[in-house]
């Protein structure tokens, strides 16, 4: 079986780099993404996982903090775009793919989801169908985006 492909959510990508508040689950996460990466894991990171995360770090109170944070996320990005193991970052979106996202953008606030998140449920929904056809799944602490699993949903 082809090795899975997981999107990485902000509350996952802020675990591993370990922010202040934000990291109340990191040992956890630290050992899903080691099992992922002994299991041949690749792990896509979203542009909007990158714009959030960044936020959060601009809005850490403590200056040391913000320059540590943003030293470790400029460095796990600059790794992402570079395509080093296990990173990649995914593709800046297309003026039509924002125009897509838009269009579906008030069903989506009145579930409660995220301009974000719907561009990584818009994500999910493009990458399972590309081939070849392996496990695509968001990986998020948020429940809303958890049921995003190729697999779960029965696909090959």
């Amino acid at each position: 079986m082809p090795a899975a492909v997981a999107i990485v959510d902000t509350s996952i990508f802020c675990e591993i780099l370990n922010i202040p508040g934000k990291n109340t689950r990191r040992t956890e996460i630290l050992n899903q993404m080691e099992e992922f990466i002994n299991n041949g894991t690749t792990f896509l990171l979203p542009m909007a996982a990158v714009y959030e995360t960044g936020n959060h770090i601009a809005h850490l109170s403590n200056g040391e903090h913000r320059r540590l944070y943003a030293e470790k996320f400029v460095e796990q990005v600059t790794k992402a775009i570079a395509g080093e193991i296990p990173w990649q970052v995914m593709q800046v979106p297309t003026v039509e793919e924002i125009q897509d996202w838009l269009s579906g953008f008030p069903d989506a606030a009145m579930r409660g989801e995220s301009m974000g998140d719907l561009s990584m449920i818009k994500e999910w929904e493009n990458y399972r169908r590309k081939p070849p056809h392996h496990r695509v799944f968001i990986w998020s602490l948020d429940r809303h985006l958890q049921g995003y699993d190729s697999h779960q949903r029965g696909e090959r």
